[in-house]
């Protein structure tokens, strides 16, 4: 016991995460077009031709009505911080940007009968209030602070969520559900994960090893299990995510509802040598905190173990799953040992791409430029994985877990085609 002990130690200092685990906005390459602004007035008043000609009048006309009202609500002191030379000059421009793309979904989704969720003031409405938490609580000096274990803020018990009165998970979830084709969208495996939420319903813990495609996908999974009649254990669900969700303004808001493991990854801990000693402590505080998780039972946990989203492959178009790694995965199911708790694994494949597609780059930062698309959405649970042999046989579960995710992917986009 004292040698496993030792040993478990050793791995998680020498293994520190090697991927970010992160559902979070992934850094993107900017686009070289943004200039630094003369003025925020001139930036945020200037709309794209081509997303303007794109809508009706209606939703024209709240596009611009939601401008206005972004440039009413930002005081004197943060535009003199959004006009800086600094990095924090491109926000406008992306904002911008994002209100054009969720108007343009909305839209379509207004067109294909989702008339009662889209209608132009409903849409301004969310997208004001997402933009309006991601001012109040992603800048300033009412940042949230996310300790390395984060649960979900919903407003339920305000003495215990220090006063909070706002669901923040009901408002991630309701900000994109409108914009995913719910007719179209598909939940495959349903045998598997009936099963899954059986072992829960006995205490046992369940990891779900999944592929990931946009910053979206936990409002994916919620709706997805929503459909499946699983509404309670898609809201108890616990992510784990990497150190962007507490540094995205726009994405810090939607990380408050939910269940998080916090990690750094190992790139983001070898970047600033002066905070490596802190951050390599936060990671193993973030340990303790998900296995004393897993010692209670009954946790239902999302990890990415490829440690970051899917990307494009830009010389043929498709989306190919990214590969996992099995370093993490051995973290999971050692975890999963130590608990002495059942620990069942299971893939699950997801196809949520389409609906926020991330830059087809990776760089090292913060920011990056939104895209919202009118979507169907879908999941594959893949079948119960056997977390047999020791870690000789890592390599063998990390590429059957990966195979099966891929083919299952594969399977429900085909089934997503030709619905």
């Amino acid at each position: 016991m004292i040698a496993f002990r030792y040993f478990f130690v050793v791995l998680v200092m020498t293994l520190l995460f090697p991927s970010a685990l992160a559902w979070v906005p992934s850094s993107s390459r900017m686009a070289t077009s943004y200039r630094h602004m003369a003025s925020v007035e001139e930036d945020i008043s200037t709309t794209a031709t081509t997303a303007e000609e794109a809508l009706l009048p209606e939703f024209a006309q709240a596009l611009e009505m939601a401008q206005t009202k972004l440039m009413q609500s930002i005081s004197p002191e943060m535009k003199a911080k959004l006009s800086s030379s600094s990095s924090s000059s491109q926000m406008l421009p992306l904002l911008q940007h994002f209100l054009q793309e969720y108007m343009t979904a909305s839209q379509k989704a207004f067109l294909d009968g989702q008339t009662e969720v889209c209608h132009p003031q409903q849409v301004v409405q969310r997208i004001l209030t997402a933009i309006q938490y991601g001012f109040q609580f992603g800048m300033g000096p009412n940042k949230y602070q996310f300790d390395v274990s984060h649960t979900a803020l919903r407003g339920q018990d305000p003495e215990l969520e220090n006063g909070n009165t706002v669901d923040y998970y009901a408002f991630g979830c309701d900000f994109f559900r409108p914009v995913m084709n719910l007719k179209k969208s598909q939940v495959l495996g349903k045998d598997n994960l009936q099963q899954a939420m059986e072992q829960l319903e006995r205490g046992e813990n369940v990891v779900l090893l999944a592929n990931h495609q946009s910053e979206a996908d936990p409002q994916v999974v919620s709706v997805c299990l929503e459909l499946a009649g699983y509404a309670k254990q898609a809201a108890d669900m616990v992510y784990v995510a990497g150190h962007k969700v507490t540094t995205d303004a726009l994405a810090i808001p939607f990380s408050m509802g939910r269940n998080l493991i916090c990690i750094h990854s190992k790139k983001h801990i070898n970047a600033d040598a002066e905070t490596k000693p802190l951050k390599q402590k936060q990671n193993l505080k973030a340990m303790s905190a998900m296995l004393k998780s897993f010692k209670e039972g009954g946790t239902l946990l999302w990890v990415a173990p490829s440690g970051g989203r899917d990307r494009r492959d830009t010389s043929t178009g498709e989306v190919p799953c990214a590969p996992f790694d099995s370093k993490t995965i051995d973290m999971f199911r050692l975890m999963g040992n130590k608990s002495g708790v059942p620990t069942h694994y299971y893939t699950l494949a997801m196809v949520s791409y389409d609906l926020c597609p991330p830059p087809d780059y990776v760089e090292a930062g913060t920011g990056e430029q939104r895209n919202v698309r009118y979507v169907p959405v879908g999941i594959h649970m893949g079948q119960e994985l056997e977390s047999v042999g020791g870690l000789e046989s890592r390599k063998d579960f990390c590429a059957h877990a990966y195979d099966q995710c891929v083919a299952d992917y594969e399977t429900l986009l085909q089934a997503m085609q030709e619905d």
